[in-house]
């Protein structure tokens, strides 16, 4: 038994497919959904009559709230091998002669399954028989889309017919009348940007502010912790791989959680009541004139929170070329694994104070994300002229209505985005950890003796020792190779591990500056603390603006996400997109990168 969900509130559109389903002659069951939402609009679906009328059982339910779904399920085992009393259109009527000749090509009695098959649109189970069948439309001078037209037209003015017996409009309740005055506002070509811009003000102000507090307790847990368990192990390589390596990489993630949960919470909130698709709407014209259109804004603003599926999402864009600039320029959306990057660096050289009554930090967490939305406009209107393609494209939408949001379903995307972002990223920090710690550890020969002896009797050298040894270690090693090339960035050998070990994934990141600044260091403290504390060969402190805006920069901008390349590939089709992904990424890191860092130093 097929059951057919319909929205009461769009009976019309709703039940197009429900039709073709009666014409095909298969059990079917009607749900009518929303029924609540339709009677506060003024609309009443005389439910009985829809069912007569139809030939098949209907029932009135509210997925939401879980009412009529036991009806529902008595409806559909009494439907079992009881078919529609009749057509809903009948198609041979259409086309004289035909379909009766197409029934016995195909053997089975079915004018619409025959229509179907003319129409060269195959149906699971039969032999294609689609030689004769093609011989008979020439025969008969059929050409399939103007008969599938024709077809739609019929069925369109027959379902009209149904509505106009069937649904009875009255007028809005109070709430439905708002919602048309809300929607003049939130979809204003002026104040519908104004409205967008202030919620992402509020949620970046939001991210900074009220997850303060509960990374304060993750980060004093996970200091006890490694103190608990430095104090406890038994002293040597596995109590430091244990507390430098794995819980200082594990911490360092782990204590961005907060964060991300508000940041999830708000786009689950907002895509629950309906808001998304007004955004998708007001963006259409901006979006349209860079090569896009308002389908595109989906897979940007879902980008937020991760770029893999937020890429798959753009099958829905029918434009080939649209579709392709979508997918180039995503993974410019800064992602949750930016968010804890950013806000390391961020509370490392942008003061806790308030700017006109606002967080400056959040303000600068703000900028950062404009700036990837900014960027993947202005990529996005180049490739508009790069990539050819005659296909125009039209963007069609029905505004969903405004809902309460469903809690549940808010916490629950809130514990599955959560989830996902510490196994999947916990399970690379835990392995980048050991093989840094392990690169950190060990060093070419007997350099680390030479190192014990060069302090040998210096008092109170521990610190120069740890940062003498870890600097001649194989990960010391690897990173003064590729110091070079970054150090007009503003980057040391340290950070330059950091990146590499970030094209795996950019969460990394944290991690990895984490286990680099404790091995050798005795001192249980949070990486925050670790990194305001590093100085230069001067004395001044390392991470300065420049450096701290250098680098949000280049994570801003740089291709380092091994999935997203992947998933670039499976879409497109074609190896040459992600490596130019890769590339004009790399290099709009590198240049905006240096010219940050050589302006504000």
């Amino acid at each position: 038994v097929t059951v057919v969900i319909a929205d009461a509130t769009n009976l019309r559109r709703s039940i197009f497919l429900l039709t073709q389903i009666i014409d095909l002659n298969m059990e079917v069951v009607l749900a009518l959904n929303m029924v609540d939402i339709a009677t506060k609009k003024g609309i009443v679906v005389d439910v009985d009559l829809l069912s007569r009328e139809l030939g098949i059982p209907v029932v009135a339910i509210n997925a939401r709230k879980g009412k009529g779904i036991v009806a529902l399920k008595e409806l559909i085992i009494d439907s079992i091998d009881k078919k529609p009393k009749s057509p809903f259109l009948e198609v041979a009527k259409l086309f004289k002669g035909v379909i009766e000749q197409a029934n016995k090509i195909r053997g089975v009695e079915n004018n619409f399954a025959s229509f179907m098959a003319l129409c060269k649109q195959k149906l699971s189970g039969e032999i294609d028989n689609r030689c004769a069948l093609n011989q008979l439309c020439k025969k008969e001078e059929i050409i399939p889309e103007r008969a599938q037209a024709k077809e739609t037209v019929k069925r369109y003015a027959q379902i009209d017919k149904v509505i106009k017996s069937t649904v009875k409009k009255g007028t809005p309740i109070g709430k439905y009348m708002l919602t048309k005055k809300i929607d003049d506002v939130l979809i204003h070509p002026i104040f519908g940007y104004v409205v967008f811009l202030s919620i992402l003000f509020l949620l970046f102000q939001a991210v900074f502010s009220w997850s303060a507090y509960p990374m304060e307790l993750i980060d004093e847990l996970f200091t006890n912790l490694q103190q608990f368990t430095a104090d406890t192990m038994p002293k040597g390589m596995l109590n430091d791989l244990v507390v430098n390596g794995i819980l200082a990489g594990l911490g360092g993630i782990v204590i961005f959680v907060p964060q991300i949960a508000f940041l999830f919470a708000f786009i689950a909130f907002l895509e629950d009541t309906g808001y998304m698709a007004r955004v998708s709407f007001i963006t259409d014209k901006l979006l349209r004139g860079v090569g896009l259109n308002g389908r595109s804004i989906i897979p940007l603003l879902s980008g937020a929170a991760c770029a893999v599926p937020a890429i798959m999402s753009a099958r829905t864009i029918s434009s080939w070329k649209e579709r392709l600039i979508t997918i180039m320029v995503t993974p410019l959306m800064s992602c949750s694994a930016r968010l804890p990057v950013y806000t390391l660096i961020i509370s490392l050289v942008i003061p806790a104070d308030e700017f006109l009554g606002f967080n400056l930090q959040g303000l600068v967490m703000m900028a950062f994300y404009l700036i990837g939305f900014v960027s993947a406009i202005a990529i996005a209107f180049l490739m508009k002229f790069i990539i050819k393609s005659k296909e125009r494209s039209y963007y069609i939408m029905e505004m969903p209505s405004y809902k309460i949001p469903d809690w549940k379903t808010v916490l629950y995307t809130i514990i599955e985005k959560v989830k996902v972002f510490l196994f999947d990223a916990g399970k690379i920090i835990i392995a980048i950890s050991i093989v840094l710690w392990v690169l950190s550890s060990f060093a070419p020969g007997n350099k680390f003796e030479q190192i014990e002896q060069k302090w040998a009797g210096i008092e109170n050298a521990e610190m120069q020792i740890s940062a003498d040894k870890l600097e001649h270690s194989y990960a010391g090693i690897i990173g003064k190779s590729i110091e070079p090339a970054i150090k007009p960035l503003g980057f040391d050998w340290k950070i330059g591990i950091s990146l590499l070990t970030s094209f795996a994934a950019r969460e990394v990141f944290v991690g990895t500056m984490s286990t680099i600044y404790s091995v050798g260091d005795d001192d249980i403290r949070s990486i925050q603390k670790r990194l305001a504390d590093v100085k230069r060969q001067d004395g001044e402190k390392f991470f300065t603006p420049a450096v701290g805006i250098s680098l949000m920069l280049f994570y801003a901008f740089a291709m380092q996400c091994m999935s997203t390349l992947a998933i670039v590939y499976r879409e497109t089709n074609h190896i040459k997109w992600p490596i130019i992904q890769f590339l004009y990424m790399g290099v709009m890191a590198y240049l905006s990168s240096f010219i940050a860092f050589q302006l504000l130093s």
